[in-house]
């Protein structure tokens, strides 16, 4: 599992954590994992673009794990 430390801000965009962590190469590419229902948040499956991710929220992508701290 990976950890994400926001800083300036209380939360994080999913489809902006997605690129900034290097899971898609563009924020598009994002959004379409997103719609197509691959991108779990919590273990329950996302389907908001922008959805507003805090400290203690976690996000799953293929083989991936995110904990955002």
């Amino acid at each position: 599992m990976t950890e994400f430390q926001l800083t300036d801000y209380d939360f994080i965009e999913l489809n902006k954590l997605m690129k900034i962590m290097g899971l898609v190469n563009t924020g598009g590419e994002a959004n379409v994992r997103i719609t197509n229902q691959e991108v779990k948040v919590n273990n329950v499956i996302e389907i908001q673009k922008r959805k507003k991710l805090r400290s203690g929220d976690v996000v799953t992508f293929e083989t991936h794990q995110i904990f955002i701290k």
